[in-house]
């Protein structure tokens, strides 16, 4: 019982740990996989390079973006950081 008392500080900083940092990471890497399974034809993007691009088209884990001066790139979907809006 004693061992149990001794223990318990360290056990529970690790739940709050877990409850402070862990589970908010991960909800926020859901929500990122999500909008990135989610992008389609005419989403206003924005890449984590900080470009800002139109997707022109989709394939499984690539991208096809188009730039305002008609520009198209590849990159994959991974590279998205947020859909600034939808198309």
């Amino acid at each position: 019982m004693e061992f149990l008392i001794q223990l318990s500080p360290i056990i529970l900083m690790f739940v709050i740990f877990y409850f402070l940092l862990i589970r908010p990471q991960q909800k926020k890497q859901k929500q990122v996989r999500q909008m990135q399974s989610d992008l389609k034809k005419g989403d206003k993007v924005i890449t984590i390079g900080g470009m800002h691009a139109t997707v022109h088209a989709i394939d499984e884990g690539t991208l096809v973006l188009t730039t305002q001066d008609g520009t198209k790139l590849t990159y994959d979907r991974s590279a998205v950081r947020e859909v600034v809006a939808q198309g």
